[in-house]
Parts: C-alpha cells; structure tokens; sequence
C-alpha cells in the first residue's frame, strides 16, 4: 500500500511539472509568436515605405519621363573660361574667344570624348530605370505573396535588394546632370601665348531642350504651311535652326523627291510654294555649333495641303 501510495505522489508530482513545463512552454512559444510578428509587421511596413516613396509608379515614371527628355536633348561642350587675354605681337592685351586658342585636333578629340561619355550615360539611365523597375516588381511580390515566417526568412536578402535598389536610385539622380570632362591633353599652345598666364581650362557637357511642334498651332493651306516649335522649358533666348521640308512622294520611283531647308532664327515660321492636296514632312532641329557633340532625336510632322477641289466645296457650301 505504501509502495502504491508513493507511485501514486510520484505521478502526481510528474504531472504537474509537466502541466508546469506546458504551461511556460506555451506562453515563451506565444511570447516568440508576438515578437515575430512585430518583427514582421515593422520590416514590411519599412519595404511598404520604399515602395510607396522612391519606387512609386508615379515616381519612376517622373525619372522616366526625365530620361526620355534628356535622349532627345543636344549636347554641347561648355568650356570655362570663354574669353581670356592675350597679348598679342605688341604685346597688346586683347580679349580673345577661347575656341580661337584651343588646338583643333585636341578639340575635336575632347568632342568625341564627349560624345562617348553622353551615350554611355544615356545607356546607364536606361539600365538603371530596368532595374529599379525590376525591382519594384520583385519587391511587391514579396509584401503581397511571403507569409510572415517567410518574409522573415528571406529578409537578409530583401535588405540587399533595398541596398542596392536605393544606389541604384542615387545613381540614376546624379546621372541625369552632364558632368565635366578630363583633359589629358594640352589644349593650347604655349606658342599663341606669348607669355600670357592661362588660366585653368574647364570643359564640361552642357544640354539645351529639343525643339517641339505645336501640332495645334502648325497647320497648312493649298499652297504654304504655317510652322510653330517650342522648347519644354520655353526658352526666351531664340537661337538659330533648322527648319527641313521634303515632299513625300508615297514610294513612286517616277516622282523625284523635293526637300530644302531654311535657317530660322524665330520659333515661328511660313513654308510657301507648296503644291496643293499633297504630303509634306517638316523637320526641326538646332542648328549645328562648334560645340555641338551629341544630337540623336529631331521632330517632325506631316501636314498635308489643301486641294482646289476642297475650297470650291467649302465655297459651295457657304453659298
């Protein structure tokens, strides 16, 4: 009896440690579940913010309006300073143009330097709008498909991809600003210096807006065209351009092409002698400068004249 009353105690005892152990079990095992999910509602909460602010559709598609503008810019060389004084064989000083000192070879050679180094940086935009698009997407599928055990899983990684992703960004920012040009070489002989103190030479790439039409203000008659352009920066400064017309003969061989230009120093002008009922294609673009070093994308527009037979309608109808 006694040995069955202390198997009895035995048991009891047992049972009750483990209820005990049970008990602290559940509550450390409740204790984690709380911290892990805090845990994971403060890290996807920190993703949420980066996709709402810096990965917002709203806000690549304002770099990728950016980066479209910037490949249809004219790039240009800035040379700081652009005037300097020389004496000349009287040991006169004069204030001379830059570009009048600089040696022709090495300027054309900084001009491809310039060129290459633009449509290297046009590349990288594109790039890095690829990736960060690419990782907008990657980023979302893990808030809106990861489970929290997951998520937190494979949240080492995700902090990578937010690493990288916000370089990627700050990259694509700097990017957008033409940045300066290292010349290896001399630019100018010490021999057309007579003993003048150069200063230091600068060059950087500088961009200017593309010329635009208004296709709401552009339109033609039977026989002349009215053209109007513009710039997305409405520049007040009108310098010289292009203005190309070519009459579009629809692939006939018979028919010989027709095409002139017309420098235009105005933001308006009247194409006349055109012949009536046919196509016309208007082209813009700057005009070329010595400076220029990179120029890809140019505006056009199609207007067709009007017919003799569509004027005597319209006066039919009037009457």
């Amino acid at each position: 009896f006694l040995t069955q009353q202390l198997s009895f105690g035995i048991m009891a005892m047992i049972l009750n440690e483990f209820e005990t152990s049970s008990e602290s079990t559940a509550h450390s095992e409740e204790q984690q579940d709380s911290a892990s999910w805090e845990r994971y509602l403060e890290r996807r909460s920190l993703v949420l913010q980066f996709l709402r602010s810096s990965l917002s559709r709203h806000h690549l598609q304002h770099h990728q309006n950016k980066v479209e503008l910037l490949k249809k810019c004219h790039f240009y060389l800035e040379i700081e300073p652009k005037h300097v004084n020389v004496r000349d064989q009287n040991h006169v000083m004069h204030r001379t143009d830059i570009l009048q000192l600089i040696d022709p070879c090495q300027f054309q050679r900084m001009k491809t330097v310039g060129k290459n180094q633009t449509e290297i940086q046009l590349s990288l935009l594109t790039g890095l709008l690829e990736q960060l698009e690419r990782g907008q997407e990657e980023l979302s599928c893990y808030v809106e498909t990861s489970d929290m055990m997951t998520f937190l899983s494979r949240w080492d990684l995700i902090m990578q991809r937010l690493s990288k992703l916000s370089e990627f960004m700050e990259t694509l920012v700097s990017l957008q600003v033409p940045g300066k040009l290292y010349v290896k070489h001399r630019l100018v002989s010490h021999a057309d210096l007579r003993g003048t103190r150069l200063p230091n030479i600068r060059l950087s790439l500088c961009t200017k807006m593309p010329l635009i039409f208004d296709r709401k203000e552009s339109f033609a008659d039977k026989n002349w065209a009215k053209l109007k352009w513009f710039t997305e920066n409405q520049e007040s400064h009108l310098e010289q351009c292009e203005l190309q017309v070519k009459l579009l003969t629809n692939g006939n061989q018979t028919e010989p092409g027709y095409g002139r230009s017309q420098v235009v120093t105005s933001n308006t002008y009247v194409v006349q002698d055109l012949q009536p009922g046919r196509s016309y294609e208007f082209t813009i673009r700057r005009s070329d400068t010595r400076t220029l070093v990179f120029e890809k994308w140019r505006d056009s527009i199609t207007l067709k004249t009007k017919t003799n037979a569509v004027e005597d309608a319209d006066s039919s109808a009037c009457a």
